[in-house]
């Protein structure tokens, strides 16, 4: 699903409210989420899961192609770790 599929969905299932508000509710959250991963904070959808920011230290990497090494600096990178609740539906949808 991708983010304008995301807004469809929503606001079929909700009449009562416009398009372009749910377009910014949706904008909203993923704004405040992107905006707490950028201060190095954890946000926790109890139920959903959790994003955080995982550092990574410097190494070397090797070029595929010619074989190389390459210095590879340090960086942020984020991080999503599904709850039990997903976890679970994920797994029973499978099942079936």
């Amino acid at each position: 699903m991708i983010k304008s599929e995301l807004i469809a969905q929503l606001t079929e299932e909700n009449p009562h409210l416009f398009q372009r508000d749910i377009e910014r509710i949706v904008a909203t959250v993923f704004d405040e989420i992107s905006a707490t991963l950028e201060k190095g904070d954890r946000v926790e959808l109890r139920g959903f899961g959790a994003f955080s920011v995982r550092h990574r230290d410097p190494r070397i990497g090797r070029n595929p192609k010619s074989g190389e090494s390459v210095k590879v600096a340090a960086k942020s990178v984020p991080f999503f770790k599904a709850g039990k609740a997903l976890r679970q539906k994920v797994d029973a949808s499978r099942s079936s």
